[in-house]
């Protein structure tokens, strides 16, 4: 495995991994969060946590050289902001918020919440250095292989990712944003493959991903009119750390059939 990019002086330069599936031209969701994770990561404070990053997805990343601009928005003693936004020909092209959180003890008493059933798969089936991503759909076996999970099953993920930028480890909150936009991927594709495109996504993080694996599992998708809201959950081996939801668009016209294209 190799990086999603490199870097050209200030620039950042899309590598295969960064390329969408939807067109070889534009970089993909996932790598367009990472990087505005990337950016936005270095605003925070020391014993503070990224308990929410929302990134808009708004018009296409090319895969022309890259600049990712980022401004403090507030600076508190327990909530900090901060916005970034990729930059292409001047124009904006995505953008990202994130809240980053003062940790400490939970308040006493018990709160509900549900029973879990986050599934893992054997220890060392990934390597630490980046790996294909392992699928799992409903109670079949975990698999490397897009066609046998191509059905209208709840789907569980499996990844291990590699660094973000060449010459860079990979960060905990970069896997996690990576991560939070396969959820369209997770929540959207059936039998017939994927055919939502997502416009935004948002995590949320009650702390940051232990280890180098890290799971998402679908939760729900409530669809009409050609718009889908898409809800997962993301986990490690140590359970849930977070959500993803994405607001989808039907791109039937162009609908990704991964019984027959693989992006690996």
């Amino acid at each position: 495995m190799v990086s999603f990019f490199t870097k050209r002086g200030e620039l950042l330069i899309a590598e295969q991994l960064a390329v969408s599936a939807w067109a070889p031209t534009q970089v993909g969701g996932h790598a367009v969060c990472g990087l505005l994770a990337r950016q936005l990561e270095t605003h925070c404070p020391t014993g503070f946590v990224p308990a929410r990053l929302t990134v808009d997805l708004f018009k296409p990343v090319s895969t022309a050289p890259i600049e990712v601009r980022s401004e403090v928005v507030r600076q508190g003693t327990r909530i900090t902001a901060a916005d970034a936004f990729i930059v292409q020909d001047e124009q904006v092209r995505a953008r990202a918020s994130v809240v980053f959180l003062t940790t400490g003890s939970e308040p006493a008493g018990r709160v509900w919440s549900p029973v879990l059933d986050l599934p893992v798969p054997p220890e060392g089936c990934v390597s630490p250095l980046g790996s294909p991503p392992l699928f799992k759909s409903s109670d079949r076996e975990w698999t490397h292989d897009f066609a046998t999970n191509q059905n209208g099953d709840r789907k569980n993920a499996w990844h291990s990712l590699p660094a973000l930028v060449d010459g860079e480890p990979i960060s905990p909150f970069q896997r996690a944003a990576v991560l939070g936009d396969t959820a369209n991927l997770i929540c959207h594709w059936g039998s017939e493959g994927a055919g939502y495109i997502n416009a935004d996504m948002t995590l949320t993080l009650s702390r940051l991903p232990l280890g180098y694996e890290l799971g998402i599992r679908a939760d729900n998708t409530v669809a009409s009119e050609e718009i889908s809201i898409g809800t997962a959950t993301l986990y490690d081996r140590t359970g849930p750390l977070g959500t993803c939801v994405v607001t989808a668009l039907s791109n039937a016209r162009r609908q990704i059939d991964f019984a027959a294209f693989s992006p690996l």
